[in-house]
């Protein structure tokens, strides 16, 4: 019964840095829509205090090349009630590389490794592993840890200006995506806030501190191993 209960609020997570078509077939696979973190998948780069936010967005792509963060974040329902609050760390390496690893409230750990996408959930030593240009495509995982040329899959607009932040909006041009929008607000040492409205009516909103730019990853940041007894899902 505990364990229905974790799995209903992990789902509610909604608003996936990695939504697609994929349907779960797992909880590890409904952890998968709902998080990644993404994703991840995020970063804060430097860019012009005078810069728009279009100018800022493309010189976060161009000039942050690897990430670490911590962050925090809020999911809230269609009325606005916040449902979940989780905290923990990310990293990642442009193009295709990330860790978004969830301490709190349930640990999580979510990694890119350039050709995969792993998703582990330690409480149930389950992992799902699938291949990562699927599971990115036109996600919002593509405007953070993708390449230069997002607007190949995205709309982007300048959204103006709003509690000191420059705010850019893109909406996938995919119609297969779960997700409407997601909005990126710039302070002036660059990304501070990501905000993701999925197509369920909940809004994801993510944080970023302590922020470290271009540093050198360790080796195995971004691989990852099944331990030993874990059961593996594959999309394959």
């Amino acid at each position: 019964k505990d364990e229905d209960i974790r799995m209903k609020d992990e789902w509610q997570v909604g608003a996936s840095l990695l939504a697609t078509k994929y349907q779960p077939i797992s909880r590890a696979c409904s952890l998968l829509r709902s998080r990644a973190v993404l994703l991840l998948l995020l970063g804060l780069a430097a860019a012009s205090a005078h810069a728009g936010g279009l100018e800022q967005l493309k010189s976060f792509l161009v000039d942050a090349k690897t990430i670490k963060a911590a962050f925090e974040q809020t999911v809230a329902d269609g009325s606005g009630k916040v449902i979940q609050q989780s905290t923990g760390s990310m990293q990642l390496s442009r193009p295709g590389k990330f860790r978004w690893e969830y301490v709190k409230p349930y640990r999580q750990l979510v990694v890119g490794d350039g050709e995969k996408l792993w998703l582990y959930d330690p409480d149930l030593n389950q992992v799902t592993v699938k291949k990562l240009d699927k599971a990115i495509g036109s996600s919002p995982a593509a405007l953070l840890a993708g390449d230069a040329e997002i607007e190949k899959n995205f709309n982007l607009k300048d959204g103006g200006a709003d509690k000191n932040l420059n705010w850019v909006e893109a909406t996938p041009k995919s119609s297969e995506s779960t997700f409407e929008r997601v909005r990126m607000g710039f302070a002036s040492s660059g990304l501070s806030v990501l905000e993701l409205k999925d197509n369920f009516g909940q809004t994801t909103v993510i944080r970023f501190a302590n922020v470290q730019l271009n540093s050198k990853p360790a080796a195995g940041d971004f691989s990852f191993t099944p331990p030993k007894g874990a059961d593996v899902i594959s999309d394959n």
